[in-house]
């Protein structure tokens, strides 16, 4: 089945444009940075193509996992969906908080983190690999009893919704800041600044992020990246950089036990402590 997100292409694009539209007219330097904008869209279009490999293999891997489940929830239930949107957003939350927390998972992950910008047109920067961990989080939901085509449905809108929020044009959403993830709470998310470091991991509800304690407003403009900032447009590099430097840090280690610390140590103490150690 075609997953939503690649259904959905046409719109992201058309809303790219309108904001790069809107940012122009309205003198703003979102976009001012081309180079930027069109890595982070060839990024993403040649994300689509490794994610549909990578998928092929993952859909066998969610269609045994549904053959093990003794209970099958019924497509035709209205009550099944509300479940999966439910399970569906919170293993998202735990596989986000993963990617930014463990570093062997940041490494897939940090592609996404990688402009110096925050708008739409980073929504669609993606990595290239990361369907070869993600299923990792999300077969127990087939395990549960959802199809995998309820759960590509679903998750496909989760991502999609996800889109839209990669803006710095919204404000704050009033009363709907309690209980979804917003363009304030994902600007959040994307900043470097100290206290917003590993903080809204949300998909749709940030009530996770409330709950485990991981939650942060937007108190100040945050400035978006990553901690050691990537100087390249190369879709190549950016795929691959990270992988690069966990490399030489794995070369450098003299146990296991050190080896194991770079590869699962958060990625943000990792870069602290290797600041202390200079």
């Amino acid at each position: 089945m075609i997953a939503p997100t690649v259904l959905a292409i046409p719109i992201f694009l058309s809303m790219i444009i309108i904001e790069a539209l809107y940012s122009h007219f309205t003198h703003s330097d979102e976009y001012k940075d081309t180079r930027d904008t069109a890595s982070s869209i060839g990024v993403g279009l040649a994300s689509i193509v490794w994610g549909a490999l990578f998928g092929l293999a993952t859909y066998q891997i969610y269609e045994f996992c549904y053959s093990l489940a003794p209970f099958k929830f019924p497509a035709d239930a209205w009550w099944s969906w509300v479940l999966l949107f439910f399970a569906d957003d919170f293993a998202y939350y735990w596989f986000h908080r993963v990617s930014h927390e463990s570093r062997l998972f940041w490494n897939f992950h940090v592609v996404h983190h990688s402009s110096k910008r925050y708008n739409l047109s980073v929504a669609v920067r993606q990595s290239w690999f990361g369907g070869m961990v993600h299923w990792i989080f999300y077969a127990p939901l087939m395990l549960a009893g959802f199809s995998p085509w309820m759960f590509v449905t679903m998750h496909g809108l989760n991502l999609i919704y996800q889109f839209w929020i990669h803006t710095r044009f919204i404000d704050r959403l009033g009363i709907l800041e309690s209980v979804l993830n917003t363009p304030s709470h994902h600007r959040v998310h994307h900043g470097i600044n100290k206290e917003y470091l590993d903080k809204n991991y949300a998909g749709v509800l940030i009530i996770w992020d409330r709950l485990f304690g991981t939650f942060s407003r937007e108190s100040r403009e945050p400035e978006y990246g990553i901690l050691k900032q990537l100087e390249t447009y190369n879709p190549v590099l950016i795929n691959t950089h990270s992988w690069s430097e966990t490399w030489s840090a794995l070369k450098a280690c003299r146990t296991v036990r050190d080896a194991l610390r770079v590869l699962f140590l958060s990625p943000y103490l990792a870069a602290t402590r290797s600041e202390t150690d200079k």
